[in-house]
């Protein structure tokens, strides 16, 4: 009797035990803290081509962080919004975003004209925005301490433009094309000022919204007669306009922007994209040395190669992940709060797999590449023509 009441005390205090330490690891688990990164880009809609290379880029990058951050009792998530390429979208997404506490940084957007309003939001709720994509300067020279991008800047890329127009393609009359947007006209310009004190002819400047027939446009460009066309915009509308030039007989070359740097451009364009020139602030994979590695680990995740906005929204993703780790450090574990992370972030130092990243003091990235890519074919990638390093412009 004595023993075998023993036993079951002994049994008792077993089965006890296990409990409390089931229980302390279910009120640990409990404790753990979450942040969510989020990634805002078009994931819908005519731009998702591009959008979809934010979300995919971002979320290896915060996958492959998650390990290192559940050892110090954080569960780091990726939270990915579509503002469908629209300001209002964009704006109430970033209103959404800013009411939960968990989400401490956002890479994003693609598109400059929706950037522009949803990172007032951000600012307001000194939520830090890591953009891998929008090239306007009024991004950042606004100063807003949250505001940073990791790519280079229109007034720059716009004037890489027109100089290799006029230098290695020859250009001495251009037509010139915007889609309207502050994106699209705001690179155009930047390429119209630089082409004219070069001493090239900008025969016609010109905003259009049309997405289907450039009947009228190319009546123009026949009875003006350019040696080049630039178009200041994205691929879907691009795309049609250079099918429709080749139909019909215009043979000008023809230069864009980074917004021709997907496959989506090519579906569209489909022969008539074959001699298409654009520039690039984000390099095809094959330039980078380790962009290989990342290329493979890619491909074995999301079944298809990365686009050049996958490599700089990894890099962005990845600035705001130092941010975050050394702002832990500095509060010995305790989640730092957005301000925190907006000042970290400027002070990242980092190797991304685009080359070397800080920032200066209005969050642009001190030193960018910027390329020039031409389609040989009707494949994507295009073919690396060259590059060139420049640091923004002095405010």
């Amino acid at each position: 009797m004595t023993r075998s009441g023993t036993a079951a005390t002994s049994g008792g205090m077993r089965i006890s035990k296990l409990l409390l330490i089931a229980l302390a690891a279910f009120t640990l688990a409990a404790r753990a803290a979450t942040v969510k990164i989020a990634s805002v880009s078009p994931l819908s809609g005519a731009q998702a081509g591009l959008g979809e290379m934010i979300k995919l880029g971002t979320q290896l990058a915060v996958e492959e962080a998650q390990a290192k951050f559940k050892a110090k009792g954080i569960a780091l998530e990726l939270l990915p919004q579509d503002d469908q390429a629209m300001p209002d979208v964009g704006v109430a997404v970033a209103r959404r975003m800013v009411t939960d506490p968990e989400v401490l940084g956002v890479v994003g957007h693609l598109n400059s004209g929706v950037a522009m309003p949803a990172s007032e939001v951000y600012k307001d709720y000194n939520l830090a925005m890591v953009s891998p994509a929008n090239t306007n300067p009024k991004i950042t020279d606004r100063n807003y301490p949250n505001v940073n991008r990791v790519c280079g800047r229109d007034d720059v890329q716009g004037p890489v433009g027109a100089e290799f127009a006029v230098n290695e393609l020859k250009a001495k009359k251009v037509f010139i094309i915007h889609d309207k947007t502050t994106y699209g006209q705001g690179i155009a310009e930047a390429c119209r000022d630089r082409l004219k004190s070069l001493g090239a002819a900008v025969v016609a400047f010109t905003g259009t919204e049309e997405k289907s027939n450039f009947q009228a446009l190319i009546l123009q460009m026949k009875a003006l007669r350019p040696d080049l066309v630039y178009f200041g915009g994205i691929y879907d509308q691009g795309g049609v306009l250079v099918k429709q030039m080749r139909e019909r007989g215009i043979t000008a070359a023809l230069v864009s922007d980074d917004a021709f740097d997907s496959s989506e451009f090519v579906k569209i364009a489909q022969s008539a994209a074959v001699g298409v020139y654009y520039t690039a602030v984000a390099g095809p994979a094959d330039q980078f040395s380790a962009a290989k590695p990342f290329a493979e680990r890619f491909k074995a995740k999301f079944g298809k190669m990365p686009e050049s906005y996958a490599l700089t929204s990894y890099d962005a993703a990845n600035v705001l992940i130092a941010a975050l780790e050394a702002s832990l450090e500095k509060n010995a574990g305790k989640i730092p709060t957005r301000e925190q992370i907006c000042t970290a972030v400027r002070k990242v130092s980092i190797k991304g797999i685009t080359g070397q990243i800080d920032f200066n003091e209005r969050g642009d990235r001190k030193i960018s590449e910027y390329y020039i890519i031409k389609f040989d074919k009707p494949e994507y990638p295009g073919t690396f023509v060259k590059s060139t390093q420049a640091a923004p412009p002095a405010k």
